[in-house]
């Protein structure tokens, strides 16, 4: 069996974010590298999207950019300006493509589709894989999205549509999300904050329901994808020689399931501490965010009618404080001017219970 320096287990976007960082700032030259990722080829699967409050690697893979976006509820519609910090959509094909080109350079660096075919025993490893005790309790951002081209112009697209609540809830949070990357060309998802139910997977049938509803008549889908985020951390076991990263290093933020910058941050928070990486401390959002996120997921559960009116508060006045908030980029004063526009006795309540 091969031997390597360092071993990442998971070659999505954790594992080929970190890959990069490391290879960019050459600190490869004298240490090898081994990714362990079982699938055959590199083909977009994925769509990340997050209002950009720090630089990142992939401009270059940003499929649009935007300066506003909306919340729709029942009884309110509201368009957001956002230009301080535009909200991008990278596309993992070009993520992919522009990664693996560059790692396929070095010489140093190699792929395997399976960790039985290398010795880990002297290895710092880097996995990206989430260990998940799932109960019945959890909850999940789970979503089905398509890109369709319409035959006429029927998109604004200035604006993502955030979040339109005007949908069958089903006792749970579900919203649609449009991302318009042109007047023709838009992803449509559905998205549930939910349990896992299957009852909530008719997923096709919700879409073609909300593009009806929509006024599209002709169109054509180009590209389909499907997704789970858990809106719980995994498990975590302190190991001499490994550190997790990605959804299993706790970067996937549980209020939104924002990841893609927080890996980013963590790759360069290894790439920077990487000679004494069995002494670094360990990196995490910070405590005052967990701790929200788990009071703000409490709320969800218990009342799930009323998310609606509260995603629209969130972003209702200062929204710069809001996106900050959002993206783990906030100082104390913005905490507080999202805390006190939420139901205060609600909240309340989930902190004591």
């Amino acid at each position: 069996m091969k031997e390597f320096d360092y071993i990442i287990i998971g070659g999505g976007c954790a594992g080929l974010s970190l890959a990069y960082e490391l290879d960019l700032h050459q600190k490869l030259i004298s240490k090898t590298l081994a990714i362990v990722e079982p699938r055959k080829e590199y083909l977009r699967d994925k769509t990340w999207s997050f209002w950009k409050v720090s630089p990142h690697n992939f401009e270059d893979c940003v499929k649009k950019n935007w300066k506003e976006f909306s919340i729709k509820n029942s009884s309110n519609s509201r368009i957001i300006k956002c230009d301080n910090f535009p909200y991008q959509s990278i596309d993992s094909g070009l993520f992919y493509k522009k990664i693996i080109n560059k790692l396929n350079k070095n010489k140093n660096i190699s792929f395997f589709k399976n960790i039985n075919d290398l010795n880990i025993n002297n290895a710092f490893i880097f996995n990206s894989v989430p260990s998940l005790k799932n109960t019945s309790s959890n909850l999940w951002q789970h979503f089905y999205g398509v890109e369709i081209e319409t035959d006429q112009d029927f998109f604004n697209d200035r604006t993502v549509d955030l979040m339109d609540f005007n949908c069958d809830q089903r006792n749970n949070v579900h919203f649609f999300y449009v991302l318009p990357f042109d007047k023709n060309k838009a992803m449509i998802e559905t998205t549930w904050l939910s349990k896992e139910d299957l009852s909530l997977k008719d997923y096709e049938a919700q879409i073609k329901n909300y593009i009806n509803h929509l006024g599209i008549k002709n169109y054509k889908i180009t590209y389909k994808e499907e997704g789970a985020i858990p809106l719980f951390y995994p498990i975590y076991k302190k190991e001499k020689n490994k550190i997790n990263i990605g959804t299993a290093g706790g970067m996937t933020r549980l209020s939104t399931g924002y990841t893609f910058l927080n890996i980013q941050e963590h790759s360069k928070f290894i790439r920077k501490n990487l000679d004494n990486i069995k002494r670094a401390n360990k990196y995490e959002l910070k405590n005052k965010y967990k701790f929200l996120d788990k009071v703000f997921l409490k709320v969800l559960k218990k009342n799930p009618d009323k998310m609606p009116n509260i995603f629209d508060k969130i972003f209702s006045g200062y929204t710069d404080s809001a996106i900050k908030f959002l993206s783990n980029k906030s100082n104390i004063i913005e905490d507080m001017t999202i805390i006190l526009k939420m139901p205060k006795w609600l909240f309340i309540k989930s902190i004591f219970n």
